[in-house]
C-alpha cells in the first residue's frame, strides 16, 4: 500500500522538509499529522529558500495535495501569515486541506505557555511559547477548541468560557495578569472562519479514499523521536506524537496501510532546547559544526547545540518507529575533520551501556563512549552517486548504518533539492 511515514530520527531539526520535497513531485498527498508552528522545516528550490512551520513541505510540489491533519494544532494567525507568504512568492496554495477536527491555538493558549514557563524558571522546559503545550492539554482534557467549532457561534462560545473559567483564575491568581475576556476571544476565532472555511474537509475520508484509490501518501512528522511525549527525553519533549504510531492517530489512518517508515538522521546531532544530550559538545568541534551546518532553529531562532553522531539513539528510534529507511542528511558538514567520533555506547555507573536507558537519571548522566572514524577532505556536494563519495566517507555512511540497524537509501550532501545521493528508491 502505498502509504509511507517520514520523520525525526533524533531530536527534530534533521531536515525533514528536504526529504519530504525530494519526495512530493511523487507523492500525490503530504499530511503534517502532529505539532503546530513549533516545527520547522527549511526547503531549498534552486535559489530560492523557504522556511515552512505550520504547512506540510509538500506545497512546494505543484502536483501534490498537502494537508494538516486532525492531530495538529493550528495558530490561524500564523496559517494566513505562512499562506501570505507563500503567495507573494508565486506558489499556489490553493489545493491544501485542513482537518476540521485540528484543534485551534486559541490566544489564552498561547498567554498561559509564556508565563507558566516564566514561572518555572530554572525548571523551565525549553517551549517555543507557541501555545502548544496547553492547546493539547485543552484537548485532552476536553475544553479545546476545533476548527468546525468556528461555524457554529453558540457552541463556540460555550467553549471558550468552558475553558476560560479555570484559565482565568489561574492567571489572575496564581501568575497576576488580567483575565482574558470571552467576547473577545471569540470576536478574534470567528475573524478567522470565512477565509479557512475553503480548505476545511473531512480529511480522515480523503486520506482513506486516496489509498483505496492507489494513490501515495506521504505523512510527515513534525519534530523528532526523542522529542515524543511518550518516547521521547521527558519532560524535555514535545506534547505530541512524532513518532510513526502518530501518524495513524494524527491522520486517521490504520496501521495496516503503511508501507514504509522513513526516519530522518543528521550525519551528527543537534538539538534546541533544554534536556539531557550526551554527545553535545561545548567546544571548538561544536561551534564548527554549528557554523558549518548552519545550526539555527528555522521556529525559535536560537542556535542549536551541537554534538558527534549518537548511534544509541538512532538504534532506539528504529525500535520504536519500525524504521525500513534512513535519510542521512548534512554528510557534507563533516568534511575537513581528520577523525570523527560516533557514540557507540554510554558509560553509566561505569557500566557500559549500548540500549537508551528508560530512567531519566540515567540518562541524565550516560557519558558518551567513541569510536574515531577517518574523516576526509573532499568536496562531496558535486556527488550524484555512493561511488563518488570519497572512500572514507562512504565508509562513514557504512558504519553509521550498521550501528543504526536499518539501511540508509539516501543521502544528503548539500542544501539543495537536487544535491542528494538516492541509493534506494522509497517508491
Amino acid at each position: 500500500m502505498p502509504a509511507l511515514v517520514l520523520l525525526g530520527a533524533q531530536w527534530g531539526d534533521e531536515g525533514k522538509g528536504k526529504a519530504t520535497d525530494l519526495l512530493g513531485g511523487s507523492v500525490d498527498y503530504v499530511v503534517r499529522y502532529q505539532g503546530g508552528n513549533n516545527a520547522g522545516h527549511t526547503v531549498v528550490v534552486g535559489d530560492q529558500k523557504y522556511a515552512l512551520h505550520l504547512l506540510p513541505s509538500g506545497i512546494l510540489s505543484p502536483g501534490c495535495t498537502p494537508v494538516i491533519g486532525n492531530g495538529v494544532v493550528i495558530d490561524p494567525s500564523v496559517l494566513f501569515s505562512e499562506l501570505n507568504g507563500l503567495n507573494e512568492r508565486g506558489v499556489d496554495t490553493s489545493k491544501l486541506l485542513i482537518s476540521g477536527n485540528a484543534h485551534i491555538i486559541t490566544p489564552y493558549n498561547v498567554t498561559v505557555d509564556k508565563v507558566t514557563e516564566r514561572f518555572l524558571g530554572k525548571r523551565k522546559i525549553g517551549t517555543t511559547g507557541r501555545g502548544i503545550g496547553p492547546t493539547y492539554a485543552d484537548k485532552i482534557n476536553r475544553v479545546g477548541i476545533r476548527i468546525q467549532d468556528l461555524y457554529d457561534e453558540s457552541i463556540l462560545e460555550q467553549k471558550v468560557e468552558a475553558a476560560l473559567d479555570g484559565k482565568n483564575q489561574l492567571l489572575t491568581k496564581v501568575f497576576n495578569r488580567r483575565a482574558i475576556e470571552v467576547g473577545q476571544v471569540v470576536e478574534e476565532l470567528l475573524s478567522y472562519a470565512d477565509r479557512l472555511k475553503p480548505y476545511v474537509a473531512d480529511t480522515v475520508l480523503v486520506l482513506n479514499q486516496a489509498l483505496e484509490d492507489d494513490k501515495v501518501v506521504l505523512f510527515e512528522g513534525g519534530q523528532g523521536t526523542l522529542l515524543d511525549i511518550d518516547h521521547g527525553t521527558y519532560p524535555f519533549v514535545t506534547s505530541s506524537n512524532p513518532t510513526a504510531g502518530g501518524a495513524c492517530t494524527g491522520a486517521g489512518v490504520g496501521p495496516t496501510k503503511i508501507s514504509r517508515v522513513i526516519g530522518i538522521l543528521k550525519a551528527y546531532t543537534t538539538r534546541v532546547g533544554s534536556g539531557p544530550f550526551p554527545t553535545e559538545l561545548l567546544d571548538a568541534d561544536g561551534e564548527a559544526l554549528r557554523r558549518i551546518g548552519g545550526e539555527r532553529g528555522v521556529t525559535t531562532g536560537r542556535d542549536r547545540r551541537c554534538g558527534w553522531f549518537d548511534a544509541v539513539i538512532a538504534r532506539y528510534a528504529t525500535r520504536v518507529n519500525g524504521l525500513t529507511d534512513f535519510f542521512l542528511t548534512k554528510l557534507d558538514v563533516l568534511t575537513g575533520w581528520e577523525e570523527i567520533p560516533v557514540c557507540v555506547a554510554y558509560e553509566i555507573d561505569g557500566k557500559r551501556v549500548e540500549e537508551l536507558p528508560y530512567s531519566q537519571t540515567d540518562f541524565h548522566h550516560a557519558k558518551p563512549i567513541y569510536e574515531n572514524l577517518p574523516g576526509w577532505s573532499e568536496d562531496i556536494t558535486k556527488a550524484k552517486s555512493f561511488s563518488d563519495l570519497p572512500k572514507n566517507a562512504q565508509d562513514y555512511v557504512k558504519a553509521l548504518e550498521e550501528m543504526s540497524g536499518a539501511p540508509i537509501s539516501a543521502i544528503g550532501v548539500g542544501p539543495g533539492r537536487d544535491e542528494t545521493i538516492e541509493i534506494n528508491s522509497f517508491l
